[in-house]
């Protein structure tokens, strides 16, 4: 494989080419998504800049891996047919969605219940997290208006509902190792 240019000037028409080749506008809900994703994996990357431990190290890692395939999954817009990329990839399966509910069970054993709703903040790690938490629900609405016009795996849905579950785990779980007061929010009554 040659060196990949960096720049193509096929994009300068305002679309862009899934993996048949088809080309899109860049507005296109499927590109909507998948470059939402890309915004998340982005989040993702910014919160293993911080020292935290090596399982949630390895965890991200697991799950940046996962989005990149999500993304190429979601760039072939002919129903999943495989292409010269997809080939190689490792479709969404039961086992990622399993080891994000493990990494959530793992974490919600070690912090107390949830008894009220949150409010984000107290350190800027905690609020990366919470970021990357609503890109994941963005891009969850993203790919159920996408499921609404095209075929998407069911898998790929309950993965990204999973990980947005995970990502909040992960906020509350370094609330606590970093010592941040966690603000619940009680609702005043009038």
């Amino acid at each position: 494989m040659g060196k990949l240019k960096l720049y193509t000037k096929t994009g300068d028409d305002g679309t862009t080419g899934l993996l048949s080749g088809k080309r899109v506008k860049k507005n296109n809900i499927r590109i909507q998504t998948y470059g939402t994703l890309d915004e998340l994996n982005v989040w993702i990357g910014m919160i293993r800049n911080f020292k935290t431990d090596q399982n949630t190290q390895n965890t991200l890692l697991i799950i940046q891996n996962e989005i990149m395939t999500i993304a190429s999954q979601l760039a072939d817009d002919t129903s999943f047919r495989k292409s010269n990329l997809v080939d190689i990839l490792d479709p969404i399966d039961e086992g990622n969605i399993k080891f994000l509910e493990k990494q959530i069970d793992l974490i919600s054993n070690s912090t107390p219940d949830l008894e009220n709703f949150i409010i984000p903040g107290g350190h800027k790690l905690i609020s990366f997290i919470h970021v990357a938490r609503c890109t994941c629900r963005k891009a969850e609405r993203f790919i159920a208006s996408l499921k609404e016009k095209e075929i998407v795996p069911r898998l790929i849905v309950a993965y990204i509902n999973r990980l947005s579950d995970y990502l909040f785990a992960l906020s509350r779980k370094l609330t606590y190792d970093l010592d941040v007061s966690e603000i619940k929010w009680i609702p005043e009554k009038k």
